[in-house]
């Protein structure tokens, strides 16, 4: 349904993701230092936020050396879809 990721040649540590809902037609976004067990848990139920939503797919991610740098995006201030559509993703 979507393309995604961006890549830089950098060691990082952290990922801001945005995550969609087929079912609800949600977007989700979140941080992480460990995507993998995060979507995991995501689509467990395990994630209070994105248990009715199930299942969750990774529409997009960006990789950043740490927290802060995630912190400075504001994507959830901003809402996942209008930072889509700002960056012409959507």
């Amino acid at each position: 349904m979507f393309g995604f990721f961006c890549n830089y040649n950098l060691m990082y540590m952290y990922v801001v993701y945005i995550l969609f809902s087929k079912t609800s037609l949600k977007f989700y976004t979140g941080q992480t230092d460990n995507l993998e067990n995060r979507l995991h848990r995501h689509n467990a139920g395990l994630s209070l936020s994105t248990k009715y939503g199930k299942p969750w797919e990774l529409i997009y991610k960006i990789e950043l050396v740490d927290r802060s740098q995630a912190v400075q995006l504001e994507i959830k201030k901003r809402g996942a879809k209008r930072y889509l559509e700002d960056i012409k993703f959507l």
